[in-house]
């Protein structure tokens, strides 16, 4: 199975969120950002229609692993922070925002956001999947 369908997609008139779970990480900044859109006790857990767009956007950007992303109505998507940063765990993953260009099996996907495993331990190369010791 492809990596674009296990992603599972949101839509309102103004937003469309997806969100890919074998990539979440749980840092928890959607649910903290935004409980009313990201409720882990509902069904569908994402409700984008909770919220503006531009706050949904703005909350969504927060997602270290890029799990989650967000397409604005009329296209609007993400600007990758310039420059591109990297930093480095204790226990070895690298966080990476900027423009991405990512070589997966799959394939390589332009990324803004990215967790990457640091350790080699990792069943979701080249993301951390928490499986090895650099995602305790």
């Amino acid at each position: 199975m492809s990596r674009e369908s296990e992603q599972k997609t949101y839509r309102t008139e103004s937003v469309t969120v997806t969100f890919e779970a074998r990539r979440c990480l749980h840092a928890a900044e959607c649910v903290h950002g935004l409980p009313e859109v990201f409720d882990t006790a509902k069904r569908p857990w994402i409700q984008p229609d909770e919220s503006t767009a531009e706050r949904l956007a703005e909350v969504v950007r927060r997602c270290p692993s890029g799990a989650l992303r967000y397409e604005l109505a009329g296209g609007g998507t993400e600007t990758p922070d310039r420059p591109t940063t990297i930093a480095r765990s204790a226990t070895g993953q690298l966080t990476v925002r900027g423009e991405l260009s990512v070589d997966t099996p799959q394939g390589t996907r332009a990324e803004t956001r990215a967790v990457l495993c640091g350790c080699g331990q990792s069943r979701l190369q080249p993301y951390c999947d928490h499986a090895g010791p650099c995602g305790q």
